[in-house]
């Protein structure tokens, strides 16, 4: 596996670092929160809660994560943009809070560059088009052919960015009509596609592959250009849609102006945490592709994904609310 991991580079800066904590009275004294923007059980929050449990053990305070659900991860970072920038409320969110809400919504209640430090970005996650089992398709190009076939007949569920675009992305490289319905959480959403109230979902791996493996939905490809090794013998749905590719990633964050010395000592102890193979595989089997960056390489990362997710959801046709 190809990885980009940066561990800061020396002990000098390493012991700078520590000193620093130190002077701002031996950060950390108390139990951290890690905010997660989505509901127990999605891949953000299975990602999250292995993170707190490592980073409790390293930092020697408990991490405690959070879930904020609801509004594309929009309550989540309102919530820690306007916390207190010190060390104590993190962020562990993903392209949808950091990508692409500022395309989907006018008047966010935050800026995710302005309010925001980044601390270490954990990998990418990939996402998977399933449906619901009594649906007569196996493979991608089946779907699309019965959604020509059958206008408007279909029905698509969505909890986050990647869910949305991905779908709204297919029906315009496939040139067919399916609603979509929204909803606050993916497992939610996971409820209603098993029972056939709606048919189809471009789901995270965490989330869905327990329903996949229980034969309660059917999956027909990956969300990402190439093969993924997490789902062996699972086409990229590019096959049926070339040119076709939307990742998912996963990072951490602080509010602004949290202190220099708090942000390393973090970014140390995650990438540090992020290179264990133990870690690793935790990670990978709730679907979860490890593939660090550390904080200055994340913020020109983000400022990218920005300008990618904005280009995808124009060229899906998907207007601002």
């Amino acid at each position: 596996m190809r990885r980009r991991t940066f561990l800061c580079g020396s002990v000098a800066l390493v012991a700078c670092a520590a000193s620093g904590v130190h002077a701002q009275q031996a950060w950390p004294a108390k139990p951290i929160r890690l905010i997660v923007p989505f509901a127990p059980g999605s891949g953000t929050d299975s990602a999250g809660r292995v993170l707190a449990q490592e980073l409790s053990q390293r930092l020697g305070q408990q991490v405690i994560v959070e879930n904020r659900a609801g509004a594309f991860g929009q309550i989540a970072a309102e919530l820690v943009a306007r916390s207190p920038a010190d060390g104590y409320t993190l962020f562990m969110t993903t392209n949808t809070t950091h990508g692409a809400n500022p395309h989907l919504f006018s008047n966010l209640p935050y800026d995710p560059i302005r309010d925001f430090v980044p601390i270490a970005r954990l990998g990418t996650l990939p996402f998977m088009l399933v449906v619901t089992p009594s649906l007569p398709v196996k493979t991608t190009a089946e779907l699309l052919a019965l959604a020509r076939k059958q206008p408007d007949a279909l029905s698509y569920a969505h909890a986050s960015s990647t869910s949305l675009v991905a779908m709204e992305t297919i029906k315009r490289l496939g040139k067919v009509s399916v609603a979509g319905v929204q909803y606050k959480a993916s497992p939610q959403a996971l409820v209603d596609l098993m029972a056939g109230r709606v048919q189809v979902m471009v789901a995270d791996f965490a989330t869905a592959m327990p329903q996949v493996r229980a034969g309660k939905l059917r999956v027909l490809g990956v969300t990402t250009a190439r093969p993924s090794k997490l789902l062996p013998g699972v086409p990229p749905i590019a096959q049926a849609l070339p040119g076709f590719d939307t990742t998912s990633w996963n990072g951490v964050f602080a509010p602004a102006k949290t202190p220099p010395a708090v942000v390393s000592r973090l970014e140390l102890e995650m990438l540090a945490a992020l290179a264990r193979p133990e870690i690793e595989r935790k990670l990978e089997g709730i679907g979860f592709e490890v593939d660090p960056l550390d904080s200055a390489a994340f913020a020109r990362y983000v400022n990218e994904q920005i300008e990618h997710w904005g280009r995808m959801i124009r060229a899906a046709g998907i207007e601002r609310q």
